[in-house]
């Protein structure tokens, strides 16, 4: 139970919800247990009266391609004792494809939905947990049961067609923040060389009603957007310029930014 799994459970267990967390962490189960039941002994679940799982494990990248397996492992463990088909429901950000090889793991034993996290540890108020969220399930049923699962804890979600578009919409607004970022950088590598203030041209720039030019900080990094992109350049076989471009531009602001 890292930030999502953590705040996640947190949320469900102060609106009612009769919530155990787990995780193969020590250190994280005894920091769950201050607002929430939780283990790291799996059997101890009682598996028969689960209604709902929610996944917030990592993914990750490995050679630079997108590595879901804590994904594979949590879904393994779940199939082998789910019982009356609750509700599955994946919050990590994964590459295209995962869920229709998590269904073949289940079998229709579950109700298996894709629901993308949106966090802000920031402002946790109104960008925490509680925040519009898009949901896509592996067939009609699994999106109706995923559905009442959020509203019943006043979460919005928007439905999507199919889950593959789920799988996408979060790939696609992180790419599109990691772009947004690396062109401000790209402009302020501009305005360094011709002398120009960056924040009064940024500032200047925003008055327009359609123009929102980002901070150029230290660089893109973290855990999410550095891994994301990758996940959207793994969607295609074809060159993707811009993509890459965005990627080189934030390598060398960042190289830039070492020098000086």
């Amino acid at each position: 139970m890292g930030e999502i799994g953590f705040n996640a459970g947190k949320y469900f267990s102060e609106n009612g919800a009769e919530t155990i967390g787990y995780d193969i962490d020590k250190k994280a189960v005894i920091r769950a247990r201050a607002v929430m039941d939780a283990t790291d002994v799996w059997e101890e679940i009682p598996h028969g009266e689960i209604s709902a799982y929610v996944v917030c494990v990592s993914t990750s990248i490995k050679d630079d391609k997108p590595d879901m397996s804590n994904i594979f492992d949590a879904c393994r463990k779940i199939s082998l004792v789910a019982k009356n088909r609750p509700v599955v429901s994946v919050t990590s950000t994964v590459s295209l494809g995962t869920h229709r090889k998590l269904s073949e793991i289940f079998k229709n034993s579950v109700n298996l939905v894709h629901v993308p996290h949106r966090y802000w540890k920031e402002d946790p108020v109104n960008h925490g947990v509680k925040q519009p969220r898009v949901i896509g399930g592996i067939d009609e049923q699994a999106l109706r049961r995923g559905m009442e699962f959020y509203k019943k804890f006043g979460i919005p979600v928007t439905p999507v067609p199919t889950i593959e578009l789920a799988e996408m919409s979060k790939i696609a607004e992180q790419s599109y923040r990691y772009i947004q970022i690396a062109f401000a950088e790209e402009l302020k590598r501009i305005c360094d060389e011709n002398g120009l203030d960056f924040e009064m041209l940024r500032k200047a720039c925003n008055t327009k009603w359609n123009t929102n030019i980002l901070e150029a900080r230290d660089g893109i990094g973290g855990k999410c957007l550095p891994k994301d992109i990758h996940y959207l350049l793994d969607c295609s076989k074809s060159s993707l310029p811009l993509i890459k471009g965005a990627m080189a531009a934030d390598e060398l602001y960042k190289r830039k930014r070492r020098l000086t």
